[in-house]
Order: C-alpha cells, then sequence, then structure tokens
C-alpha cells in the first residue's frame, strides 16, 4: 500500500477535470512524492495512464474506495519534464472535434503551460493556425510526423 504526500478528491467532475486537478497537484510535488486522486469519472483511468506516460510520472497503484469512487496513486517522476503538459491524441476525429477538444483542456490549463495536440483531420493543419491567432494561443511548433498526421503544440498564453 502506498502512503500519500496529498489527497485530491475530484469525485462529481468529468473529464478532463480530474486529470487537469491531478496535473496542477502533481507540478506542486517534489519528485518521488505521491498524489492520491480519487474520481469517479469512467474516463479518468485512461486519461491518467496517458498523461502519466507523456510526462514520465507513474501511476503506482489503483484502488476502489470505501467512500466511492477509485483512488490512483501517482508518482511524480524523477526526469526532466516533456516538451508538453498535457497531450490529446485525438486521431480519427474529424474537424472541428480537435480543436473544440484542445479548447477545453487549454481553458484548464495555467498561462505558459503547452498542449500537445495529436490529430490527423485532413483541414487541421490551416484551421490549427486560424484558430490559435484568432484566440491568441501560441502555436510554438508543428510536427508532421507521418503523412497527415500531426502533432501542435500549443502554447496557452
Amino acid at each position: 500500500m502506498n502512503t500519500a504526500n496529498v489527497t485530491l478528491d475530484m469525485k462529481g467532475l468529468s473529464c478532463p477535470g480530474p486529470l487537469l486537478g491531478a496535473k496542477r497537484m502533481v507540478d506542486e510535488l517534489e519528485a518521488g512524492q505521491i498524489l492520491l486522486l480519487v474520481s469517479d469519472c469512467p474516463g479518468t483511468k485512461d486519461d491518467l495512464y496517458s498523461w502519466a506516460k507523456q510526462t514520465g510520472n507513474e501511476v503506482l497503484q489503483t484502488q476502489k474506495m470505501p467512500e466511492g469512487g477509485i483512488g490512483y496513486y501517482i508518482q511524480k517522476g524523477h526526469g526532466a519534464a516533456r516538451k508538453a503538459n498535457i497531450v490529446l491524441d485525438i486521431r480519427g476525429v474529424v474537424c472541428p472535434g480537435p480543436i473544440v477538444e484542445a479548447k477545453k483542456l487549454l481553458n484548464g490549463m495555467q498561462a505558459g503551460e503547452v498542449l500537445k495536440l495529436v490529430s490527423n483531420c485532413p483541414g487541421i493543419k490551416s484551421d490549427i493556425v486560424g484558430w490559435a491567432s484568432a484566440t491568441k494561443m501560441e502555436l510554438a511548433e508543428t510536427i508532421e510526423f507521418a503523412p497527415g498526421e500531426f502533432e501542435f503544440y500549443i502554447r496557452k498564453t
């Protein structure tokens, strides 16, 4: 059984709320410290594992909580931070879906944080440029890693 340094109860909040809360709390922890996130949103598990993999953090254990929800013990990683604070891989979703979902995540992020948006929507490259400009988000980098598949690094300003 892991012992948490901090507990964050996010029961009743839908995704991406629990992930954004966990991200904020983990950012404040020292390397090696543990956050216990309690959530009853069905999407939290997939969100957390994907986020942990991308950020060098680790979900050590999950457990059903007596007061309801699932507890996720998340240990802050020791490695250097990646380019992105949050990753949204939304390949297979047609436009404007990727931008709509990116906007939701960016609304919960702090200024200076970076969202990595992965998309293969045919119109995404031109759409994202116009959207970033119109919303004053900084499109820090665009990478076409496969034909028609893009990674966009969007910094909240």
